[in-house]
């Protein structure tokens, strides 16, 4: 049934009853939802939105064909009452892509699981990724994503605030990765998570084993204790509004791009078909996606002053996202 990367202990029952959760395997989703059900009782399912398919090479998927599968195993969890998450943004800033493209993917994420009927929404918010990402940019990018996900609450839609560290900024000196853990938790309490995902701080390194979770356990629950106390808002600093809003606007661009694919959709962003030309085409895109056959791989990226853009591959210089969209139109055009 594919590769399942990790399994998730959550305490919050009392005595050896832990909750336990696990990624959706690479193939067969809807018989490993139902074996998780049966298996573990499922705290929340985990299911991809474009991944575990020939994009990322980690199942041989058709990417609309995945893409029919995750909606079809979506919607299993949501006839069965599970809480899901869909853990897709991340993928693509693992990939370098620039800060619209992972805040859109976000939004697309949580749009599509509430279309299939999910109410109880677990949000990712995967910190620190791409590694060169500044803490201030990383808050504006994550504001930005929990904006446009809440946007969409309502009485029969809500999602919750999970926060990690991202694994590529890990080091693989223990002591340094062991503050940078304890940092990126410590700035990731800002957002108010609900849950917090904590990463092993060998992972960089090494798997790690039951002696390093529960090192890195109790290393986190000081980072939380003392931010329970309280912390500034920082939310309010000028750098990280006017970021957050940008990237807003950014990803409402590239969202009535995807729309503007439509020939008669009933609704172009949960439609199988227009978010894959999406990818084809390059309006969702990332650099590592080069040679993958599915996706162009041509937006080039950068960190400038702790952000990811993208950036005009001949001068260097930042491409304003209405730029990059206007250009792959201009694509489309003399194409065909």
């Amino acid at each position: 049934m594919g590769y399942c990367p990790e399994i998730y202990l959550i305490s919050l029952r009392c005595g050896n009853f832990p909750l336990a959760r696990c990624y959706a395997g690479t193939q067969d989703l809807i018989k490993w939802a139902e074996m998780s059900v049966e298996t573990i009782n499922i705290a929340w399912g985990a299911v991809p939105l474009f991944w575990y398919s020939e994009l990322d090479k980690r199942s041989d998927r058709p990417l609309i064909k995945a893409i029919q599968e995750n909606h079809k195993t979506i919607r299993w969890y949501a006839n069965h009452k599970k809480p899901l998450e869909v853990n897709d943004s991340h993928q693509w800033s693992l990939r370098d892509a620039h800060d619209a493209i992972a805040v859109t993917t976000a939004y697309l994420a949580a749009y599509n699981a509430k279309a299939l009927g999910v109410r109880d929404y677990v949000s990712q918010y995967m910190l620190n990724t791409p590694p060169d990402t500044s803490p201030t940019m990383d808050l504006a990018k994550m504001l930005a994503k929990i904006e446009m996900i809440e946007g969409l609450h309502d009485k029969s839609f809500v999602s919750y605030r999970e926060i990690r560290t991202g694994l590529r900024s890990m080091s693989c000196n223990p002591e340094r990765a062991k503050g940078h853990l304890i940092a990126s938790v410590t700035i990731g309490m800002l957002l108010r998570p609900h849950i917090v995902h904590v990463v092993g701080h060998c992972e960089a390194d090494y798997a790690a084993t039951a002696k390093e979770i529960i090192e890195s356990c109790a290393m986190v629950r000081g980072a939380i204790d003392l931010a329970l106390h309280g912390l500034p808002d920082v939310t309010q600093d000028a750098s990280i509004r006017k970021r957050k809003q940008q990237l807003i606007r950014e990803a409402n661009l590239i969202l009535d791009s995807i729309r503007q694919l439509s020939t008669g959709s009933k609704d172009p962003l949960t439609d199988p078909n227009i978010l894959a030309k999406a990818v084809k085409l390059g309006i969702l895109d990332a650099p590592h996606l080069y040679g993958s056959g599915v996706a162009p791989g041509s937006v080039t990226t950068m960190p400038v002053n702790g952000a990811y853009v993208a950036v005009d591959p001949k001068t260097g210089k930042v491409l304003s996202e209405q730029k990059r969209l206007k250009s792959i139109v201009q694509n489309i055009r003399l194409n065909g």
